[in-house]
C-alpha cells in the first residue's frame, strides 16, 4: 500500500507542531490562549457575549466589578486571538459593538459548560474544602 507524500508531510508537520508546543514551557502558544479564555474576565466576557453583541458600557455593566482598563485589555486580547469581533461604527457619538466570532462561540460554549459544571458541583467542592481544612488543622495540632 502506497502512502502519499502529502499524508506523510501532514503527519510530519503535525508531529512537529505537537513537539514544538509540548515543551513544558509556561508560555507556549496554546497555554496562552487557554489562559486568555479561562482568565477571570475572559470567562465572563465570553459567556456574556454568547447571549448577544454588546456595547462596551453595556458589557461592563453586565459583567459587573470589572474596571474599564481590565475590560479593555481582555477584549483586546480576545480580539487578537480571533475570539471577539470589534465593530466600530462611523457615527457620532462613536459606537463600538463587541460580538463573538465563530471561533469565539466555540470557546464560549466550552467555557459555559465548565461554568455550569462548577455551579452544579459546588456543594461537593465545598465539602472537599471543609474536609481538607479539617485534616490540615488536625495535623497542625498534632492530633494525627
Amino acid at each position: 500500500m502506497a502512502v502519499s507524500t502529502e499524508a506523510v508531510s501532514t503527519e510530519a508537520v503535525s508531529k512537529e507542531a505537537v513537539s514544538k508546543y509540548d515543551t513544558g514551557e509556561a508560555m507556549c502558544p496554546y497555554r496562552l490562549v487557554l489562559e486568555h479564555v479561562t482568565s477571570r474576565w475572559g470567562v465572563l466576557v465570553l459567556i456574556e457575549l454568547l447571549e448577544r453583541p454588546y456595547r462596551f458600557s453595556e458589557l461592563r455593566r453586565a459583567i459587573g466589578r470589572v474596571s474599564e482598563k481590565m475590560l479593555t485589555q481582555t477584549l483586546q486580547t480576545l480580539e487578537r486571538d480571533g475570539l471577539v469581533n470589534r465593530d466600530a461604527k462611523p457615527v457620532i457619538p462613536p459606537r463600538v459593538d463587541y460580538s463573538l466570532t465563530d471561533l469565539g462561540r466555540e470557546a464560549a460554549d466550552q467555557v459555559k459548560a465548565l461554568a455550569g459544571w462548577t455551579e452544579e458541583r459546588m456543594d461537593a467542592v465545598l465539602k472537599a474544602r471543609q474536609a481538607y481544612d479539617e485534616l490540615k488543622a488536625r495535623q497542625a495540632n498534632g492530633d494525627l
